[in-house]
């Protein structure tokens, strides 16, 4: 081994706090790092596979069968900017039902004679593309099960045909629901229900604007309202990425944190180095060292911890990404979701690259040092800096020990900055984190809807023995269960909720209608925009939903699907992340015309102020017992598993990034407390007793503690109001100012103190140290 790395080896082994805050930091920033990066890069890699090998539609369209002919639709193909085109097809909105899996929801089945080859060639997973009349192939989104050989009713349509799943498959841009051949469409197109699906591939279809543009191009030689709804690849795209996009916000903030702070605390672990080795310098010049190899031992000694780090902290951060990206990779049979080498490559780079970079700036001063100026300084600071401070703080009415603790920051000022900094990062960090986990548990209170004290579930039907095909009904009378939480002693307000499933025209698959009797605007339902229901036929719908079908609130939207075609105008944007947003919330009265089965219908109730709800609750049981139903206390609201993970996530990084700044304290106080062994040593000869060392030593960064705490918190806040809102977006959520304004003042103060406890925690060992030195010992240091 060469002179060089003997040196280099030797710093490393004798500065261990040093090498391991080096390592943390550069760990932690590159974890994040890492994870951030191969979310943003892959998480779309599956869908973008899928779609380039299935000639994915760019744009799918439903047109009205009564106002445009297969032929007008056909002619359509040749419009400007249409690169190819497949149909049109026709479809039909449906509900089936199969004695394996009891009644199913409205679905989209569209008539195809092949899988297709140049736009949407739909994916064959299981069994064979139907072949003649009464043969069907479910997607696997579909909310039947996909059983081979399972026989489907269709009991709403004349002649209830029935048909035989022989195979399973999959659209990347979900087209349909299932698919037949085109002779068996006549039979399942009933009234209301039947039209044709175009589908197209443009040659510019990158953004929403040319997704628009091309829309407007096949549609404008066709008939005013001939078109019904459409479906970008984009929409689809975006909700393919919905679930790792979420991440990428604060996984940016907490890299961003991490790798200023690596900067940081490299930066000052070599100066303070470089500071506290003048002597060593010194020796290294005279035995015949250059001002380069000087400097580059101390580069050479920060580098290897954060090359250490730096290894772990890019195993971890595909490690945490694994979790989050394998949904993504199984439902599309993809393996794109592999490691990506150049992220890994430019996120080792670009660390360990302002990790040479700061430690040769902070190191270019010993190799300026003359060898006879560096041999003849010794160990001891200046005596003469931060005196005034000394002075001040001698005058306060405060014991010794405690003043001389105040006073050291100003002494080492440069010191007391990087172990502020450090200090500061951590608090950001910690006041972001409580911000985040607050905003996402508003977000699951919006999701669970559980402001009511007691609930009574809806009943779940009993469909008997598998293959009976016979359907028992609820036993609990809805109107019944009601007259008995109103008629129950202490019952405040109340409300019911049924749901029941129904269509959009551009949407594939169903969504929600929930339907209330009674006032549920208390309920838990975070607005967004607009306000609640206020008369039958008003609706509110969550942001996916309106984004999905292009819909602003005063727009009108039709209900299809159930008995008879519904007409709701949205006046609300609700907050709901739960089933991607494909919810409408409207009155009951909306649908009476449609005549919807509601007897699944779960109740709401908020008792009277100073109702015990244990109380109520029994009493309650006891009239519901005879209808079949039960109640309980509390909401039906459920986590979420995102929210798991982004809290998960979040403790993690962020206790590593307190961890970081611990370390860098304890670093800075163990660096001052040995330069200033003599002086201790000086203080014990005349009686100040171990207790009072560590008071000196732990007071010595109360001022630095409480600066940065002062000043992180506010940070923090303003971190966490540009990151949530990113996350939403991301997600396709606006999210409201109940969500985003959680820090509330009087909880602000003791996240304040947050610095001070960092600076403490980081102080202690080096306190202890210093109260354990032999006063003989300490006085002989030089």
């Amino acid at each position: 081994m060469s002179a060089l790395g003997k040196v280099v080896r030797s710093g490393v082994g004798r500065r261990r706090v040093q090498t391991l805050v080096i390592g943390l930091a550069a760990a932690m920033a590159v974890a994040a790092s890492v994870l951030g990066g191969s979310l943003l890069v892959v998480s779309g890699a599956p869908f973008d596979d899928a779609f380039a090998r299935q000639h994915g539609a760019h744009l799918s369209v439903q047109f009205d069968a009564g106002k445009v002919d297969a032929g007008q639709l056909a002619k359509a193909k040749d419009a400007e900017g249409v690169g190819s085109a497949a149909g049109p097809f026709r479809t039909a909105t449906v509900t089936p039902r199969s004695d394996e899996a009891g009644p199913g929801w409205p679905m989209t089945v569209a008539g195809r004679g092949d899988p297709g080859r140049t736009v949407d060639e739909v994916a064959l997973l299981d069994g064979r593309w139907p072949t003649r009349s009464g043969e069907i192939v479910l997607s696997a989104d579909s909310s039947l099960p996909p059983i081979m050989g399972m026989k489907i009713d269709f009991p709403g349509l004349p002649g209830g045909p029935t048909l035989t799943v022989v195979g399973v498959a999959r659209s990347v841009t979900q087209t349909a629901d299932a698919w037949v051949v085109p002779s068996q469409m006549p039979a399942l197109t009933g009234p209301g229900s039947g039209g044709h699906q175009m589908l197209y591939r443009f040659t510019d279809a990158g953004t929403d604007a040319q997704i628009t543009a091309g829309g407007r191009a096949v549609t404008e030689s066709l008939p005013p309202g001939a078109a019904v709804g459409e479906q970008s690849w984009l929409t689809v795209k975006k909700s393919a990425e919905r679930d790792t996009a979420v991440y990428v916000p604060f996984l940016i903030a907490f890299g961003a944190l991490g790798l200023v702070m690596s900067v940081l605390i490299v930066g000052n672990v070599v100066a303070s180095a470089v500071g506290t080795g003048t002597r060593r310098i010194g020796i290294l010049k005279a035995i015949g060292f250059t001002p380069s190899q000087v400097v580059g031992a101390y580069v050479g000694q920060a580098l290897i911890p954060a090359a250490v780090g730096t290894a772990l902290g890019v195993v971890a951060g595909h490690l945490l990404a694994v979790p989050v990206l394998a949904e993504t990779q199984e439902v599309y049979g993809t393996s794109s979701l592999a490691i990506t080498p150049w992220v890994d490559l430019v996120v080792i780079a670009g660390v360990l690259g302002l990790v040479a970079a700061t430690a040769c700036a902070s190191a270019w001063r010993a190799g300026r040092l003359r060898t006879v100026d560096a041999l003849a300084v010794g160990r001891t600071a200046s005596a003469g800096r931060g005196r005034w401070a000394a002075r001040l703080a001698g005058r306060l009415p405060l014991p010794q020990p405690i003043a001389l603790g105040l006073a050291r920051p100003f002494a080492r000022p440069a010191r007391a900055l990087a172990m502020g900094m450090a200090i500061l990062f951590g608090t950001i960090a910690v006041t972001f984190t409580l911000g985040m986990g607050a905003s996402l548990g508003q977000v699951m209170k919006a999701r669970a809807h559980d402001a009511a004290d007691v609930v009574v579930p809806a009943p779940l039907p009993d469909f008997g023995p598998q293959g009976a095909g016979t359907e028992k009904r609820p036993e609990a009378d809805p109107a019944a269960v009601a007259a008995a939480v109103e008629a129950a002693a202490g019952t405040g307000k109340h409300y019911s909720a049924a749901t029941v499933r129904a269509t959009v025209s551009g949407l594939t698959g169903t969504i929600d209608v929930n339907a209330f009797t009674g006032d549920a605007s208390w309920g838990g339902y975070t607005m967004v925009a607009g306000r609640w229901i206020g008369r039958p036929g008003e609706a509110v719908a969550p942001t996916p939903f309106l984004a999905a079908t292009g819909s602003r609130i005063g727009d009108t939207v039709t209900l299809n699907g159930l008995a008879e075609p519904v007409m709701v105008r949205i006046v609300g944007e609700v907050l709901d992340p739960r089933k991607d947003g494909r919810q409408v919330f409207t009155d009951v009265a909306t649908l009476k015309g449609a005549h919807p089965d509601l007897t699944e219908t779960s109740h709401h109730i908020a008792v009277m102020p100073g109702t015990d709800v244990t109380g109520y609750v029994d009493a309650l049981n006891a009239d519901l017992a005879p209808l079949g139903a039960t109640a309980q206390a509390g909401g039906l609201g459920s986590g979420s598993d995102m929210a798991v993970t982004l809290n998960a996530l979040s403790a993690i990084l962020t206790l590593m990034l307190v961890a970081v700044a611990a370390l860098g304290v304890l670093n800075g106080v163990l660096l001052d407390t040995r330069e200033r062994v003599r002086e201790i040593g000086v203080h014990k000869a005349l009686g100040m007793t171990p207790r009072q060392t560590i008071a000196m030593v732990l007071t010595s960064v109360v001022v630095t503690g409480l600066v940065a705490g002062a000043l992180g918190v506010p940070l923090g806040v303003v971190l966490h109001g540009w990151v949530v809102p990113a996350m939403g977006d991301s997600v396709g959520l606006r999210l409201p100012d109940s969500v985003i304004a959680v820090h509330r003042g009087a909880e602000l103060f003791p996240l304040a103190l947050g610095g001070l406890l960092i600076a403490t925690l980081g102080a202690l060992l080096p306190a202890g140290w210093a109260a354990r030195a032999r006063t003989a010992t300490a006085l002989r240091t030089e």
